[in-house]
């Protein structure tokens, strides 16, 4: 018992229940849905992996009947309808990033830490509802997209059906695709506590360090870019193998990118300070 002042009397607060992993998924959660940034960064993928698929399929119809014939033997249809995926991945790593950075710049991720001493809980919450709730916005996404266009084209006769031989796969990887570049988004951010750093560094690795890899002689660039986290997610998404790993192999690549990062994120969430 404390007292305020003579005469009255405070009694202890009562314990409203002990931190679980659950609930520390239920805070992550109401965090993701109250700010602003996030609404729209989503907002702005799930438009943008729709109506770029949408424009494109609507340009390649009213050029078809002046296309080359090794533009139209080199056309695929269903490569128009992920065409928004090539730009929406930008803002789902971005967000990734932001997802844990921005509680780095306001200072809130004390009260996280506070509320959860043991730490690692608040990382794993992060990354399954981050990952959730992309999976879960993205795939209907990719589904509207696929069916859009296909639509465009088919007044053109070419387009191209969902049970085409590795159509499935293309269309539903796209959307686990996006998720798992989100998931490598927000263990970079994790891991460099900085806005700008960390869509510096996810934004470097993506998307310059390929180019990059062109100063390198022929073999070893041939040998090495399959393996860089774009080219090996792509995989999944491509018809075609050309100078790519198998689909599912290198998705699994990009899968331990994500993993690793956030490993390393949990490691050094133990070690350092906030």
């Amino acid at each position: 018992m404390s007292t305020l002042s003579a005469g009255h009397v405070v009694p202890p607060l009562e314990h409203t229940g002990k931190v679980t992993q659950l609930r520390v998924f239920v805070s992550e959660l109401t965090k993701l849905r109250s700010v602003r940034s996030t609404k729209w960064s989503l907002a702005a993928a799930f438009v943008l992996t729709i109506g770029v698929p949408a424009i494109a399929a609507a340009v390649v119809s009213h050029h078809w009947p002046n296309a080359s014939p090794q533009d139209r033997a080199d056309f695929h249809p269903t490569e128009v309808s992920l065409a928004g995926v090539q730009i929406a991945q930008l803002a789902i790593g971005v967000l990734g990033v932001l997802a844990i950075t921005a509680e780095y710049s306001t200072g809130m991720i004390r009260a996280s830490l506070t509320a959860v001493p043991r730490r690692l809980p608040v990382l794993w919450a992060k990354a399954v509802v981050y990952g959730l709730v992309t999976l879960a916005l993205l795939t209907p996404a990719v589904l509207i997209a696929f069916f859009a266009s296909q639509a465009i084209l088919s007044g053109r006769h070419i387009d191209t059906s969902l049970t085409a031989p590795g159509v499935p796969r293309v269309v539903l990887g796209a959307a686990l695709y996006l998720t798992v570049i989100g998931l490598f988004g927000l263990g970079l951010g994790a891991i460099v506590r900085n806005t700008a750093g960390g869509i510096a560094t996810f934004a470097g690795l993506m998307f310059v360090l390929p180019p990059l890899m062109n100063v390198l002689p022929a073999s070893w660039n041939s040998a090495a870019s399959p393996y860089l986290p774009l080219q090996s997610g792509e995989a999944l998404l491509s018809l075609t193998r050309g100078n790519q790993l198998a689909p599912w192999v290198g998705f699994g690549v990009l899968c331990v990118y994500a993993a690793a990062s956030i490993a390393i994120a949990a490691l050094l969430l133990k070690r350092r300070d906030v």
